[in-house]
């Protein structure tokens, strides 16, 4: 996790060196009454790469904004573990499900410091509410019928009983049409810190927290403890555009 944060900020960096030396007629204009920005989420409840997300918004007044946003996030079981076969590729023992989080919401976004002209950072703290749709989809692994055959289908601990049965996942959307829904609520709150000189993008981090429940509890994995609400604390990198 250390190694995959020094590489995004090394990549955020470089980004920002870029805008510092471009000049552009927007340098130093602030001013914006909409934005659409693009995110990468990283999450402790996901992998290196959680979801991504996009963020709809408009002035209010000098200070405050209102947006529209829609995230798409993998929701882990903590237990997971990743293994690595002897043919090459790798499976998480002991899940049967993967759990697809889509998030629409509705939020407000208070400015509290706006940039200084060619330079500074601004910070603005928000927050949003909204449905949750979870989508169940099962985790296909392929494992050893018998000593000559192999089968794929979603992780059974009562077919297979020890990680060495098994030769690796399923095929890419393997199953996915046998998938189950469970429908809930989220609720998040974030400071946002956006860098760049231009009012017409923009460049920037968002930290927060969030909280997320379903109607019931989705199986991750069968064999450990799965949960009904999840808790995370979240860093998007995103870039969007602004008029």
């Amino acid at each position: 996790m250390a190694n995959s944060a020094k590489y995004l900020f090394i990549l955020l960096f470089l980004g920002l060196s870029h805008f510092s030396f471009a000049q552009r007629e927007d340098a130093g204009d602030y001013d914006y009454d909409r934005e659409v920005l693009f995110g990468v989420n990283k999450n402790t409840n996901g992998g290196l790469i959680g979801g991504v997300s996009v963020k709809i918004g408009n002035r209010i007044n000098d200070d405050l904004f209102q947006f529209y946003g829609l995230e798409l996030v993998n929701v882990k079981n903590p237990k997971e573990v990743r293994y690595n076969t002897p043919f090459g590729n790798s499976y998480i023992f002991g899940k049967s499900n993967y759990l697809y989080s889509i998030r629409p919401h509705y939020g407000r976004e208070l400015i509290l410091f706006k940039k200084a002209p060619q330079q500074g950072v601004q910070i603005s703290i928000l927050s949003s509410i909204g449905p949750s749709i979870g989508v169940i989809a099962p985790y296909y692994v392929e494992y050893f019928a018998s000593r000559t055959e192999t089968v794929r289908g979603q992780y059974d601990p009562e077919r297979v009983r020890s990680r060495f049965e098994i030769t690796g996942p399923g095929r890419i959307f393997e199953g996915i049409g046998e998938s189950e829904l469970a429908i809930g609520g989220h609720a998040k709150a974030a400071l946002s810190f956006e860098f760049g000189v231009f009012k017409s993008n923009v460049t920037g981090m968002e930290l927060g927290y969030l909280f997320e429940g379903f109607h019931k509890t989705p199986e991750i994995m069968p064999t450990v403890e799965n949960r009904q609400f999840f808790h995370s604390v979240y860093f998007t990198l995103f870039y969007g555009f602004r008029k």
